[in-house]
């Protein structure tokens, strides 16, 4: 069989391999590129050298410096002045897709979203204004961003290095930006004046109060002297009801501690504050004979003098903290209505005497003492709050696909899952039975200072209650300055790109500005595999004549085509297939169609390769496109047909503009 034929079959089960999803992108670009060698199209002794390729490493590096940035506050330090902007939508919209715009042509467009993804939340709570109508806008401008200079996005990077290989010299710092610059400012343009108007609107979705409403799920329930699970540890009674509701806090003697760190064993009067619909309160009285508030005869005199003693403190506490929230809570204005933060604070405001009361040493060691489990133990430490977070699951997430049982949450990352909402609704299934996709949003519970790495270890990107944290004056200060001698030395030719910014990056981790073990997690494998397999595969579609013959197909239906018409042909072809596959991946396949094309009409390389540059990134069609579409679609409740409303005018508009400013900037002769 002809070696372009086999480059064909191969490349063709690559892509409906990418488009159908089963199974994650890297490892489909591995297994095509091991496919290409045993059918000898690509030589076994140069199958990885795509790893060693200047575009791999210069992604890599780009990576490390932007968690750089990130780490040092150079980012948050702006971001913390959009929210000043007021309530009017215009300006809202213009300072949020304005600055990711900006700061995608200098870190990863992914990075630069994540940073001001949770900016953009705040806004639409604080100022009432929908989440959808922000976040789409905002993951477009992350992706015109990276139009405008060589490391704004992998695709340019990619075109660099092929002309490199092809004629022998690479694409600069910043000659992307004359035509780069004025599409994403035209795109930026299109999207704030005009094109938020064709967004869906999804009033309220990305809010805590709607996607997370636990009013209508919190409950509170009491340890009674007849309740079977006296004695027993949080973790056993989380065994006896199948890990179905979550226990978020314990109440004891006027103390909040923790649901997720609490190892002690239940006491008598002990409350439990806990989300449970109908069923699962069955299963707490049937299980564990738990009740939800106190007997009519147990409640206290609202008139009866209250005295010192510490039992009748506790009761009263107790008392209090039950009567207003016994039964399920709902939102009809009571106690149910309140939110989680409220709820959990009035347990322990109550009774004055009650909150100031401690926990007795004695106490902490009979429950370091009483535990049934042999590796459960009690910690000796002061009450912890209840902080919760939410979190979206991005494409490459270690949990995608998983669930929390198989996980193990709770025990290998200290992390309680509460609830989990797609599609902009909370689902109701168990939640042991969930089985995370990227774009999930999952509401958990955890200890606040291991929460963040946890989460970086499972692939999730912190929403709410996501801390912006500024970095040392100095870090900050010698972030910016690495990164400038890197640029001037690839503006000057003093260093190619690959070595300059590995070189950054290398001295940002030796001068502390990022740990060592943040600069290995800021390397995307999935993306660094991905770009390491397609690679050799891309070059066999040349070097089997594949390309050639798309080219000459090419030439023959438009021979008799005015050049910008080609161009706009290549244009569309290179936009579909970015957003079925990774934008890279398009970009790797469209380069040696594109150089085709070129030498089959007789023109200048250029001008085609910084189309297949520009539509490669042009990934507005579908959610799947780009991880920057994927990660909005849950906290905004957008669906699958929601991105081409915005997405095919906002195609034609950068068409429009780039093709006729590439032939003015990159002539054809």
């Amino acid at each position: 069989m002809d070696d372009s034929l086999l480059v064909f079959i191969v490349l063709g089960l690559t892509l409906a391999a990418f488009v159908w999803g089963r199974f994650r992108f890297d490892l489909v670009a591995l297994a095509s590129l091991l496919a290409s060698v045993v059918l000898g199209l690509v030589p076994a002794d140069q199958a990885f050298s795509g790893f060693g390729h200047p575009a791999v490493i210069t992604v890599v590096a780009v990576l490390v410096l932007s968690r750089g940035f990130e780490r040092a506050g150079v980012v948050d330090v702006i971001a913390a002045q959009v929210l000043k902007v007021g309530d009017r939508l215009l300006y809202q919209l213009l300072a949020l897709t304005g600055l990711v715009t900006v700061l995608s042509g200098f870190m990863n467009n992914v990075g630069a979203l994540a940073l001001l993804l949770p900016v953009a939340l705040r806004m639409s709570r604080e100022h009432d204004t929908s989440p959808s109508i922000l976040l789409m806008p905002l993951a477009f401008g992350s992706l015109l961003g990276g139009l405008t200079t060589l490391i704004g996005t992998p695709p340019n990077i990619i075109i660099s290095s092929y002309r490199a290989s092809v004629a022998g010299e690479r694409f600069s710092m910043f000659d992307f930006f004359p035509v780069g610059g004025a599409v994403a400012l035209a795109g930026v343009a299109f999207i704030v004046l005009l094109g938020w108007r064709l967004v869906p609107r999804r009033t309220g979705q990305a809010s805590r109060d709607a996607m997370f409403d636990t009013a209508h799920y919190l409950v509170e329930v009491r340890v009674d002297a007849d309740a079977q699970a006296l004695g027993w540890s949080l973790h056993k009674l989380r065994r006896k009801l199948d890990d179905n509701v979550p226990v978020l806090a314990l109440v004891r003697g006027g103390h909040r501690y923790a649901g997720h760190s609490f190892y002690g064993v239940l006491k008598e009067d002990d409350i439990l504050l806990l989300e449970a619909g109908p069923e699962e309160l069955k299963a707490l009285e049937d299980r564990a004979g738990l009740r939800v508030g106190l007997a009519p005869e147990e409640a206290p005199d609202p008139d009866a003098e209250p005295t010192d003693s510490d039992d009748q403190v506790r009761s009263s506490d107790n008392a209090a903290a039950t009567s207003t929230s016994a039964q399920p809570l709902n939102a009809d204005g009571n106690a149910g209505s309140a939110s989680l933060a409220q709820r959990t604070r009035q347990l322990v405001d109550e009774d004055e005497q009650a909150r100031e009361r401690r926990v007795t040493l004695d106490e902490t060691r009979e429950a370091a003492r009483g535990t049934e489990d042999g590796d459960e133990r009690q910690d000796d430490k002061a009450p912890e709050d209840l902080h919760l977070i939410e979190a979206v699951v991005r494409n490459d997430a270690a949990i995608s696909g998983r669930t929390a049982a198989e996980l193990r949450l709770h025990h290998q990352y200290g992390l309680h899952l509460v609830a989990v909402a797609r599609d902009g609704g909370r689902l109701k299934q168990r939640l042991r039975d969930i089985r995370f996709r990227p774009g999930d949003v999952l509401l958990l519970q955890g200890d606040p200072e291991g929460l963040g790495e946890s989460l970086t270890v499972l692939g999730c990107l912190p929403l709410a209650d996501r801390r912006l944290t500024l970095g040392q004056p100095r870090q900050l200060a010698l972030s910016v300055g690495i990164f400038a001698v890197a640029i001037t030395a690839m503006l000057f030719d003093l260093l190619p790109a690959a070595v300059a910014l590995s070189l950054a990056a290398l001295v940002t981790l030796l001068v502390g500005v990022l740990p060592l073990r943040e600069g290995y997690r800021a390397i995307d494998g999935p993306v660094v595999v991905l770009l390491g397999a397609m690679i050799p595969v891309g070059q066999s579609l040349e070097s089997s004549g594949g390309a050639g013959l798309i080219a000459d197909a090419m030439l023959g239906l438009g021979s008799q085509w005015p050049p910008i018409l080609v161009l706009a042909g290549l244009f569309m072809v290179s936009t579909l297939l970015s957003n079925v596959i990774n934008n890279a991946a398009a970009a790797l396949l469209m380069a040696p169609i594109a150089a085709s094309l070129a030498s089959g009409f007789e023109l200048s390389l250029d001008p085609f390769l910084m189309v297949v540059a520009i539509s490669a990134s042009c990934a507005f069609l579908t959610p799947i496109g780009h991880q920057s579409n994927t990660l909005v679609m849950g906290p905004a409740g957008y669906h699958f047909s929601d991105y081409w409303r915005l997405g095919l005018p906002l195609t034609l508009v950068v068409m429009v503009v780039a093709i006729p400013l590439i032939m003015l900037v990159w002539p054809l002769q």
